[in-house]
């Protein structure tokens, strides 16, 4: 019998995983040109366009998407790529404060591209033994980060996937059997977060079959945080009307305000009902780092899980988003599968490494590398500055709003680094504030975001707050790379009045 011989490179039946006409290096090394060029990671220079604005369908034609039976040239292939850099949104930008992500960190960005490179599961030991190391120390340090003597966790897809992560630990900690029988015949579960949370709660409510209905929405104060009075009465009415109450999230850091539920407080209903705590800190979390700031998560310690993502306020690229829990096995107890093909127990390595079958999925990046050296690279020191820098920049903008004629905070400074307001242009001020009066201003923000994106010079969101009757206003964040500077805001400021004198 004799033993055929390997393929080599010179095989033209073999696939060198490189595009047809062989200038895969060639395009590796212009994506990392245009990158420079563009300065898409050292910050783009602010006189340059955040966005070159187009219309979906005008867009379609400008990027002239197809795939034909032949391959692309390689001056194809190149234009293709400008296209897309030139018609993507620069959230580099020194004005994007759009979302709760911004500019990302070259070192981040390094992991990232390394990770790519490997191309690697996060399941065994055997295909990503550096990855699984990595993430297991990660995890050991924010469980100590957060305040726990022991826990475990992992690196989800993103925030909602974490939040999800706590309601299914909640359940099954409860109701070891229904990861077996199903719920039927049960009394309906019932979980209860703020007003101001994320609607990630909700869409896990859909998934698990546990219905949004009964996801109770507790009342907040003026500044948006839980009222605990009202989460202790709402618990009350569940069981009496017969549902089983469960699961209790607050909110480190709300989207919209920047809000901080008052964990201490909701710990102790918690405590009193028997009831998981879970903390939404995927926004404020990355507060635990500042010595000056960590205070906004007292009482932290006290959850039986927490999200964070430090792909938003860190600058880590997407996706980075961590699930810690304070109860060890319990991952692996809700998740375990035992899938014989890839978590054998006859391995010849320690198979306690092999932690892929606590996920609830089995495709997992190995995300935890990023995060693990931006800060090992830069230092805690470095990254609590550039946090502090980020309250910096806010605190002041709140100041210049307070002061300046023409804006109007919403409901005071926040906790975190949104700052919302209104923009009332000259021909609105100095005028009595109807019920008609505030739907004009209702109008002034989304016509001031599309001038904003049309001109291409920053980005701003607004929302409106039904839940408080607040009509559309600006929600301006500032995240910690790169970090914001006090003629950042005032640019901010002069361009919005800028836009909207004739509004």
């Amino acid at each position: 019998m004799t033993t055929p011989s390997r393929a080599t490179t010179s095989d033209p039946t073999r696939a060198t995983g490189t595009p047809s006409n062989n200038y895969g290096n060639q395009l590796l090394e212009k994506v990392l040109a245009i990158v420079r060029r563009e300065k898409l990671v050292t910050g783009v220079d602010e006189g340059k366009k955040l966005v070159e604005f187009q219309h979906p369908k005008d867009l379609e034609k400008l990027l002239q998407l197809d795939i034909g039976r032949e391959a692309l040239s390689y001056q194809e292939a190149v234009d293709l790529l400008e296209r897309v850099v030139r018609h993507s949104i620069r959230t580099q930008h020194p004005h994007f404060f759009n979302n709760q992500f911004h500019g990302i960190d070259e070192v981040s960005l390094t992991a990232a591209w390394l990770l790519e490179a490997l191309n690697t599961n996060q399941h065994t030991f055997e295909v990503a033994p550096v990855f699984i190391l990595v993430e297991q120390f990660i995890i050991a340090r924010l469980v100590s980060l957060f305040g726990w003597q022991e826990g475990d966790g992992l690196f989800s897809p993103g925030g909602t996937m974490s939040n999800t992560y706590g309601m299914m630990l909640a359940r099954h900690r409860r109701f070891p059997h229904l990861k077996k029988t199903g719920a039927s015949g049960m009394k309906p579960l019932v979980l209860f977060t703020s007003d101001q949370s994320h609607y990630s709660f909700k869409k896990a409510a859909a998934l698990m079959g546990i219905g949004m209905d009964n996801v109770v929405i507790v009342k907040t104060d003026f500044r948006g945080r839980m009222l605990t009075q009202a989460l202790r009465e709402a618990v009350a009415e569940a069981r009496a009307k017969g549902g089983d109450p469960f699961f209790v999230n607050a909110t480190a850091g709300t989207t919209v305000l920047g809000s901080f539920d008052p964990l201490e407080e909701v710990a102790d209903v918690c405590q009193e009902e028997g009831l998981w705590l879970h903390v939404d800190a995927c926004w404020g979390g990355t507060a635990i780092l500042s010595k000056t700031y960590k205070h906004l998560l007292q009482g932290v310690h006290r959850a039986d899980s927490i999200a964070w993502n430090p792909h938003k306020m860190l600058g880590v690229t997407f996706q980075c988003s961590a699930f810690i829990v304070r109860h060890k096995g319990l991952l692996h107890e809700c998740n375990s599968f035992c899938a014989t093909y890839l978590f054998q127990t006859d391995k010849f390595y320690d198979v306690s490494y092999d932690i892929g079958d606590k996920a609830f999925q089995c495709g997992r990046k190995g995300d935890s590398l990023k995060l693990f050296l931006q800060l090992s690279l830069h230092g805690l020191d470095e990254t609590e500055r550039r946090i502090d820098g980020a309250f910096s920049a806010s605190r002041y903008l709140s100041e210049q709003v307070e002061a300046r004629p023409g804006f109007r905070p919403v409901l005071g400074m926040s906790q975190f680094t949104n700052v919302c307001f209104w923009y009332i242009p000259p021909s609105l001020r100095d005028q009595e504030e109807t019920q008609d009066w505030w739907r004009k201003l209702g109008k002034v923000a989304p016509q001031l975001k599309a001038r904003m994106m049309e001109a291409g010079t920053m980005m701003i969101a607004y929302q409106p707050l039904h839940e408080k009757n607040l009509v559309n206003f600006l929600r301006m964040i500032n995240s910690c790379y790169p970090t914001p500077t006090k003629a950042d805001m005032d640019f901010a400021l002069d361009e919005i009045e800028r836009l909207g004198a004739d509004l």
